[in-house]
């Protein structure tokens, strides 16, 4: 028994660090991902690296291709507009319930999301997102919802998240182009939240995320990154 379960803590953590480092942006999109070679890097058999990888797949952090491997996803811009819509609409609603059942605890959690988001160095010296900030920026949004209550609603909005995380790499420079200042519009979200004004917080989530989605569809405009359409677009 002892066994199975050191074997199952093992498949969880290379899952949950491998979902770290897609999200982060290790990987290019369209990367194929080498068992021989992450089987190295963590130290294990490629069997448990397989385990983690195939369970990604079914989180659409990572594609299955037979007789071809795993890959990270290529980025889709008609795909990015539908996973935003669908993250609004669920976190709308997800925040709403949170605002209503969550106690003094959840809010005290969330402004030391906030407080360790706010502390943490945002950009390196090439001006690119820290993988830090990424970190904490993501738990920041996870603990705005985490008084909902519902399990299966919750895992959706990670998944959407994770999922959106892939193509915010795109998005820092026409981000700063656009002279958009993410410290105020997390404040503001903190605020509202605090001030249990569910419509007012989801609206500004609404418009937080939108606003990421028209900073990467510019980009992909103006520099011509690799953001594909989907087909038939």
């Amino acid at each position: 028994m002892a066994k199975r379960t050191d074997a199952e803590t093992m498949s969880r953590y290379i899952r949950n660090e491998l979902r770290r480092l897609i999200v982060v942006g290790e990987w290019a999109p369209g990367e194929r991902l080498q068992l021989a070679g992450l089987s190295e890097r963590f130290k294990t058999s490629s069997t448990v690296v397989r385990e983690a990888l195939t369970r990604l797949a079914g989180e659409r952090l990572v594609v299955l291709r037979p007789n071809r491997g795993f890959f990270i996803p290529t980025l889709s811009r008609d795909e990015l507009m539908d996973i935003t819509h669908l993250r609004c609409v669920n976190e709308e609603f997800a925040v709403a319930l949170a605002i209503e059942r969550g106690d003094l605890t959840w809010e005290s959690d969330l402004i030391a999301a906030h407080h360790t988001m706010e502390r943490t160095p945002t950009r390196d010296e090439d001006n690119q997102l820290t993988s830090e900030w990424a970190v904490v920026h993501q738990k920041f949004h996870n603990q705005l919802l985490a008084a909902c209550g519902v399990p299966v609603l919750l895992d959706l909005c990670s998944t959407l998240s994770d999922l959106t995380q892939l193509y915010n790499r795109w998005a820092v420079s026409s981000t700063n182009w656009s002279g958009r200042d993410l410290s105020v519009e997390h404040r503001q979200i903190l605020d509202a939240a605090l001030d249990r004004d569910a419509e007012r917080t989801g609206t500004l989530l609404t418009q937080h995320y939108k606003t990421t989605l028209d900073a990467i569809t510019t980009l992909d405009v103006e520099a011509g990154l690799p953001v594909e359409a989907g087909p038939g677009k």
